[in-house]
């Protein structure tokens, strides 16, 4: 399986501005900028995206893993908190941190806590970044 995205870019780092479409169509032409990025601009930037992909893999991972154990889920509800910093090398992602919250009928807390780590590190958008990922975790 494949799946692909673009980006366009004009003028300088600062001044410019770019749109990002994906192939499904979900994203056409959705705006990006320095000042969205760093800033509060109007428009998207790659980390926002990158916590969205991250937030619904690890939601269907969890999904997946409830399910096999045959508690399958109500409902989850994740969010995925980027952390952006400059180093010595220029910008980098160094923490991702998900908070997840879930209705899942019959599961005690320890089997969900054990099954919400496996997704964790499971997913296959964890399993991308060489960044610290910590977890919250809440049964509803």
């Amino acid at each position: 399986m494949q799946r692909s995205a673009s980006a366009v870019w004009h003028g300088s780092i600062k001044e410019g501005k770019g749109t990002i479409s994906t192939q499904s169509g979900v994203l056409k032409d959705a705006q990006y900028s320095f000042s969205a990025r760093f800033e509060d601009g109007i428009g998207t930037n790659p980390e926002e995206l990158i916590g969205g992909a991250h937030a619904g893999c690890f939601s269907m991972a969890l999904s997946g893993q409830l399910t096999a154990a045959g508690l399958p889920p109500e409902s989850i509800e994740t969010t995925a908190d980027v952390s952006l910093i400059k180093d010595d090398k220029g910008f980098v992602i160094n923490k991702i941190h998900l908070t997840t919250k879930a209705k899942v009928p019959g599961v005690s807390k320890e089997q969900f806590d054990e099954l919400a780590e496996k997704a964790k590190s499971g997913c296959p958008v964890s399993r991308l970044f060489n960044a610290q990922i910590t977890l919250d975790a809440t049964l509803l």
